[in-house]
């Protein structure tokens, strides 16, 4: 399991992984249950069941067997199937904002409830309704029951067939080094009360900074679904700036430049945190500068600079 052999020093691709990559490995955590009322006869397989689609953006599931190679399990989003089912995942939001109810039935003896959440704290509302609710949580944080990273590294290991699929990506030293724009920023929010707008604020002063999104000019579409990876393959760093500062909370921000090629520059958690996801040399932290015109210095120096920017690439071929 990539889990459990994620060793930061020697990463060579990254998964980007959506909540369907875990789901299979879940059940093999579950507790004893809260709820005593009589179980319900049912097959040898194991059932989980998505209560609701996270931000509710529906996904086919995948069959067990062909994505995670694992046997007498099913993954299903029919609500029909509660009665049976050995385990619940709900995520946080939907429930929270009332778009979504949790299950009104009683719980079935034996299955579990999961808790998922992809939000940080500070956007995560209303946890005191849910107390005492699930067995299990299922998150970003690595001190969760069931860790469901944004994104993380697996080695490639001499001898052995890279694994392809549509959440795993294949990292290369970049053929040219120097890239033909500088600094961009996709942004969807600008709230004046993030740390990130009044670091990116102070930031412009001194260096060009090309903001997309919302925010910005509109993202150029590609064929693919992937414009933003493709936005960023013309840059040599990348804004990643999460909207709020917490443990573990590193989001698709980090690895849509990780996948692309470009320099990350973090906002979010401590320099030591990023470091247990990736290696010290893969991106600039800002918290590394005493000062913003200290690291726009230090881009742009590293823009003229190929060999030096060269030791923010070269992890990308191990």
């Amino acid at each position: 399991m990539v889990l459990h052999t994620f060793k930061p020093a020697i990463p060579v691709c990254v998964a980007t992984v959506l909540f369907l990559l875990l789901l299979g490995v879940c059940l093999l955590y579950l507790p004893e249950p809260l709820t005593s009322q009589p179980q319900v006869e049912h097959s040898s397989t194991v059932t989980l069941l998505v209560w609701n689609h996270p931000f509710t953006r529906r996904q086919q599931l995948p069959n067990c067997y062909e994505r995670f190679q694992i046997s007498g399990c099913a993954l299903t989003d029919d609500r029909r199937a509660y009665l049976w089912a050995d385990a619940v995942v709900v995520h946080h939001r939907e429930v929270a904002v009332g778009a979504v109810e949790l299950p009104q039935e009683p719980r079935p003896r034996a299955q579990k409830w999961i808790w998922m959440n992809y939000e940080s704290p500070s956007h995560t509302p209303r946890l005191w309704l849910l107390e005492s609710v699930f067995n299990l949580t299922m998150s970003y944080r690595t001190d969760s029951d069931v860790f469901l990273p944004y994104g993380y590294l697996i080695p490639r290991i001499s001898g052995t067939k890279d694994v392809h699929s549509r959440s795993t990506h294949l990292l290369h030293r970049p053929k040219r080094i120097l890239r033909p724009r500088l600094l961009a920023w996709v942004v969807s929010n600008i709230s004046q009360s993030h740390a990130r707008v009044a670091f990116y604020y102070r930031l412009r002063r001194y260096i060009s900074v090309d903001v997309f999104g919302r925010a910005g000019r509109p993202v150029p579409e590609d064929s693919g679904g992937e414009s933003v990876v493709k936005l960023l393959g013309r840059y040599q760093f990348y804004l990643a700036l999460e909207n709020s500062q917490h443990t573990d909370y590193i989001t698709e921000k980090l690895w849509n430049a990780v996948q692309a090629g470009a320099v990350p520059v973090v906002l979010g958690p401590t320099r030591n945190n990023y470091e247990r996801f990736l290696p010290p040399e893969a991106f600039i932290h800002v918290d590394d500068f005493p000062t913003v015109r200290g690291l726009a210095r230090y881009l742009l120096m590293l823009r003229r600079n190929p060999v030096l920017l060269k030791r923010h690439l070269d992890w990308r071929g191990q």
